[in-house]
């Protein structure tokens, strides 16, 4: 890549509104070369169809430890199915995919509503609250590690690693949370494999695949690091993102209020509208590659903008309208490919349950006018804010 096109280092308004710099970029076209705090030249994929072929096509890679140059292996979180390639993608997701059913997420429903409800009976009362810290973080941490087998994780400890990993303010604090998390999960996996239970880290610890051996150490720090951390992170922003939305589009909030039969389109909506991850995890060309009138030489770094894509006219009719009505299938919150999120049936019912349960419960919900800007997570990868004061 000789030279960037757009330059996003440090623009402020970026993280707290990309869109209107997402829409500019289409109109001159679906990708672009540019700068970032992360990345000092990457390929920016902004398009639609350029997006999802990408991210469907095995010709760029995920796993950055084969690139040229790369002399460690990086940390053992590193070692998870996001950051591999076939076939150890393919390996380790039938291994997760063998204990992580449609029939054992659908048999967490009744939980999942207990646990919301429980949240809002505690949080009700107060007529105000932080959505995030009260509702939106609890909700699906508690589930997933419930799923997982570690209900007694430090969830403040965990919540701060976590957003050290995939929010982080700069690459030092980056390295001591991946550290940290690491070291903290190895320690979890001990326990669990002295003392197994009928979950699914225990069923991890002893799975085999086919013939082959068991999951090795760092594998299963890796799979635990991205249950855990992205069996929560986005769901956490689904909701908060999704209750902001509603609460800036008074009309699409009173229609659903009249009609919770529209949840479910609800809840695509604003996946699409503002999703909880904003691009897609880093990825390498391993050949030259042409997309659209950009070649993305061997070795490139990429970045498909999930929102970017999902605001794309071509593809979403009014995109930057929200539109709870709208058929919104198709979009890329999820991803696309090998890849596409396994935890996208558990995410899509604790954000319809939530959802609904916290306009029931709560007929005034509004934003708290006294709240001041919101702080919006750093980076380019989790879409969200730290906080969401509201009341009621």
């Amino acid at each position: 890549m000789s030279d960037v096109d757009v330059d996003l280092r440090g623009v402020a308004d970026f993280i707290a509104n990309p869109y209107p710099y997402y829409e500019k970029m289409r109109a001159a076209g679906p990708v672009h070369s540019a700068r970032t705090d992360e990345f000092d030249r990457v390929w920016l994929v902004v398009g639609y169809d350029e997006g999802r072929s990408v991210l469907a096509d095995q010709r760029f890679g995920k796993d950055w430890r084969t690139l040229p140059g790369q002399t460690g292996m990086g940390d053992p979180i590193n070692a998870n199915m996001l950051e591999m390639d076939a076939p150890d993608h393919t390996r380790l997701r039938k291994l997760v995919a063998r204990e992580f059913t449609a029939r054992r997420i659908e048999a967490l429903r009744p939980r999942v509503r207990q646990i919301t409800d429980g949240l809002l009976d505690a949080m009700v009362p107060a007529g105000r609250a932080d959505l995030v810290d009260a509702f939106a973080f609890p909700l699906p941490i508690t589930v997933i590690c419930e799923l997982i087998g570690v209900p007694d994780l430090d969830r403040d400890a965990f919540r701060l690693l976590s957003n050290g990993v995939v929010s982080p303010a700069g690459a030092t604090e980056e390295g001591d949370a991946a550290r940290a998390m690491g070291g903290y999960l190895a320690e979890l996996i001990e326990d669990k494999r002295r003392s197994p239970g009928e979950d699914l880290l225990s069923a991890l610890i002893a799975a085999r695949y086919e013939d082959e051996d068991a999951l090795s150490p760092d594998e299963l720090v890796g799979m635990a690091f991205l249950l855990l951390v992205a069996g929560h992170e986005t769901t956490v922003n689904l909701i908060s993102n999704g209750v902001r939305a509603l609460l800036e589009h008074p009309d699409q909030l009173a229609a659903l209020r009249a009609d919770f039969g529209l949840i479910d389109g609800a809840v695509e909506e604003m996946l699409r509208y503002d999703g909880p991850v904003e691009a897609a995890t880093f990825r390498f060309a391993r050949e030259t590659v042409p997309i659209g009138s950009a070649t993305i030489a061997e070795g490139d770094s990429v970045l498909v903008a999930l929102a970017g894509a999902d605001r794309d006219p071509a593809r979403y009719p009014e995109p930057d309208r929200f539109d709870i009505r709208r058929d919104a299938q198709g979009h890329l919150a999820f991803g696309h490919g090998i890849h596409f999120c396994l935890g996208a049936p558990l995410a899509r019912m604790e954000g319809r349950i939530a959802v609904r349960a916290l306009l029931e419960r709560c007929p005034g919900l509004e934003l708290d006018p006294d709240a001041g800007e919101p702080d919006w997570l750093p980076g380019m990868l989790i879409r969200g804010t730290r906080k969401l004061p509201v009341r009621w």
